[in-house]
């Protein structure tokens, strides 16, 4: 009997002190939008960047279609950028541009969209979606409002994603290179230089198409591609590279100078082989 009194005792203690903690949620719906985003902005700068997109959030669900709530949606984005939460990110930075596509931070918002992609993009040895997902949402920065910030910094950005993607077609390429499968080595190659012209990968593009060519005995087609670069990129160590590789194991058989490859560049350049 004096275990059950002790028990009932405890209880009452126990539903008494849950009846004195007040409900958090109850005192944040209470709470004015400004002191709600304000303390977001708190965590915010303490580090803390779930909890301040977390408050952002209940920002816009407290008080829809406010001033606030439209400050509340492209912070909210940022703090989870930061915190690289990045669907949760991407989600909100989409809700403002549905909400408030000409206002003026809808540039940053779509900005944020393209961040949280390119800051996915992992090295050239997996799959390379989120560098694509990445031009495709740089690009669109760049298109929908140019001569802004953020379009100049998705420029920049999406000319280093293409090199990255440059970079993945080089990786195909030379394992085709080391197998002996130089007609898709040579594929592979052809893709950076045509699609990947500004990228720093086509010197190697080049000098790699010559000893493909050459190892299939084609000592015209590895020509007209040492002649490619040593047109663009006559300094280069690639085409010093090429030069030398052309001198022992191409036409000139290391009987010719350096005027085999201006003859060549000259055919090429009045189109007799294009």
């Amino acid at each position: 009997m004096r275990a059950i009194t002790g028990f009932v005792g405890v209880l009452a203690i126990m539903l008494l002190a849950a009846c004195e903690q007040p409900d958090e949620q109850a005192i944040l719906e209470a709470t004015p939008p400004q002191d709600i985003f304000a303390q977001a902005e708190g965590e915010l700068n303490e580090g803390r960047n779930f909890n301040a997109g977390e408050l952002f959030g209940e920002v816009e669900r407290l008080y829809p279609y406010s001033e606030w709530a439209r400050r509340a949606i492209i912070m909210s984005s940022f703090a989870y950028y930061q915190a690289a939460e990045f669907e949760r990110s991407q989600a909100a930075a989409r809700r403002f541009l549905e909400f408030y596509p000409n206002d003026e931070d809808a540039p940053y918002a779509q900005y944020l969209i393209a961040l949280a992609y390119y800051d996915q993009i992992t090295d050239v040895g997996r799959d390379q979606q989120a560098t694509l997902n990445a031009l495709q949402a740089l690009r669109e920065v760049i298109e929908r409002f140019p001569g802004s910030a953020y379009a100049r910094d998705s420029e920049l950005k999406f000319d280093l994603a293409m090199d990255h993607l440059a970079g993945k077609e080089m990786e195909i390429g030379r394992y085709y290179l080391k197998r002996g499968q130089y007609m898709a080595a040579i594929n592979r190659f052809q893709t950076v230089i045509d699609d990947f012209q500004t990228t720093t990968h086509v010197e190697e593009a080049l000098h790699r198409m010559v000893e493909a060519y050459l190892a299939l005995g084609l000592d015209e087609e590895a020509g007209k591609a040492a002649a490619l670069l040593g047109y663009n990129s006559p300094g280069s160590d690639w085409y010093e590279n090429t030069y030398t590789l052309m001198q022992t194991q191409g036409t000139s058989n290391g009987t010719e100078d350096r005027s085999f490859f201006r003859s060549i560049w000259s055919q090429v350049i009045r189109g007799r082989w294009l």
